[in-house]
């Protein structure tokens, strides 16, 4: 669904191009407005924090603290892949070269994939999974990512095909989080964090 969205909103890159999907291409620089970096830092560290402190409050006593620690997991599981997978493929974001096809670059080059669009990808997609067949307009927050996707290709912090790949690993993690029969991270932890603070001071 967030991988859909991206595709939808961003036609104009899906062209001729280079890197290994060959859509790959610097688009004109834009950090104005919606596209500004300062807002793409809120978004993704709003999720962060909004997701963490979501579980921490709500615990896993009920359907959607259940769903945020599941969105921890996806978020803590895709920031460990993407932080390898940077560190391995060593890519060159379009502010560092105008070619997409630099790969293994030293550990400065760091375009590959997108941390950020896999982050939000992770934190949203379980969301998706658990409340969007009966709430459709719970689909919305895919426009997060996408916006998130667009926003990073436009300001050459990625390729589109970082993002693409970034939505990708985020998906997987955040279905793999909702499939499971309960969330991973929260059973290595003490017993209370399954309370959460607000049904603790009930």
């Amino acid at each position: 669904m967030v991988v859909l969205s991206i595709a939808c909103l961003v036609p104009g890159y899906v062209r001729a191009g280079g890197g290994f999907l060959g859509i790959d291409h610097r688009v004109a620089y834009d950090n104005s407005g919606v596209w500004n970096r300062n807002i793409q830092s809120g978004l993704l560290y709003g999720s962060i924090a909004g997701v963490g402190l979501g579980a921490l409050a709500f615990g896993d006593q009920d359907k959607f603290g259940d769903t945020l620690w599941r969105s921890v997991d996806a978020m803590v599981f895709t920031g460990v892949t993407t932080e390898a997978m940077k560190y391995t493929f060593q890519r060159e974001r379009p502010s560092q070269t105008s070619d997409p096809n630099r790969f293994f670059q030293g550990s400065h080059a760091q375009s590959f994939p997108s941390g950020e669009v896999a982050a939000i990808s992770a934190a949203v997609t379980p969301f998706l999974a658990e409340y969007g067949s009966d709430h459709p307009v719970v689909y919305a927050l895919a426009l997060l990512p996408a916006y998130d996707a667009v926003a990073r290709v436009k300001t050459r912090g990625h390729w589109q095909s970082d993002v693409l790949v970034g939505a990708g690993v985020g998906v997987g993690f955040g279905i793999y989080a909702s499939k499971r029969n309960s969330p991973l991270i929260i059973s290595w932890l003490p017993g209370g964090f399954k309370i959460g603070f607000v049904h603790h001071f009930k």
